[in-house]
């Protein structure tokens, strides 16, 4: 998998993934791009300066300020892992139910590794999987959230549950969500960016919640929802 841009790469540098090694434009003079640079050679990590061409080449956003790390696969994190290490706090998970968009999924995970999530649980099936492109929309956040896939959304629902978890879908036509009580353990369910929550998964929540429309468009990108919800969480945790 290919990690790119200054702020990737050096979010990267600060986990333990195995990084095979760094492209870095050769013509680079600024300061930032020179103590990445060094960064990364104190990791021992090998670097292997090339021309703009071959940077241009290799990149997939044409942004990547000249550098690009080679790292393994993304490794998912197991739902229990993800409970487990949460069973003595109130736990927070963010569940997506067909989320297709790579970008979206990006963009959830930055939100939710700013919002120190636990983690994140996405689908096998009908979901976008972790990749280059959600990589660097999440701006390195994808390396500090615990991301969960599994086979069937609904099981996991039920795990959560067992663990003492309340879900809440995120969908139209349900109680205000500043209104709602969103403290405790809680994993709350965002939908896919044209179908929103799936019948039988909304059937498994303990409620839905839905976020005030007031102009003439009723709907918001998921990625942003997801924000709005995350941080109203948040808002309430922190004001008890």
């Amino acid at each position: 998998m290919k990690v790119e841009g200054r702020n990737a790469v050096y979010e990267l540098l600060k986990t333990d993934k195995e990084i095979d090694k760094v492209l870095v434009q050769k013509d680079l003079k600024d300061e930032a791009s020179k103590r990445l640079v060094n960064v990364i050679r104190s990791h021992k990590i090998k670097v292997q300066a090339v021309d703009k061409y071959v940077i241009d080449k290799e990149s997939e956003s044409k942004r990547s300020q000249g550098f690009i790390a080679f790292t393994s696969d993304y490794k998912y994190y197991e739902l229990e892992e993800i409970i487990a290490e949460a069973k003595d706090k109130d736990g927070f998970i963010v569940m997506l139910n067909e989320i297709l968009d790579p970008h979206n999924l990006g963009s959830i995970i930055r939100v939710c590794e700013c919002a120190g999530v636990d983690g994140l649980v996405i689908g096998k099936d009908r979901s976008a999987s972790v990749n280059d492109t959600v990589m660097r929309i999440s701006a390195g956040a994808l390396n500090h959230v615990k991301v969960a896939r599994v086979t069937n959304i609904n099981s996991a629902i039920d795990k959560l549950k067992e663990n003492g978890y309340w879900i809440y879908g995120a969908e139209t036509g349900g109680e205000n969500v500043y209104k709602t009580d969103l403290k405790g353990k809680i994993c709350l369910i965002i939908g896919g960016e044209d179908s929103g929550v799936k019948r039988l998964t909304k059937e498994k929540c303990d409620g839905i919640i839905s976020i005030p429309m007031f102009g003439k468009v009723n709907s918001l990108n998921a990625s942003v929802a997801c924000g709005v919800a995350v941080y109203e969480a948040v808002r309430q945790r922190l004001d008890r």
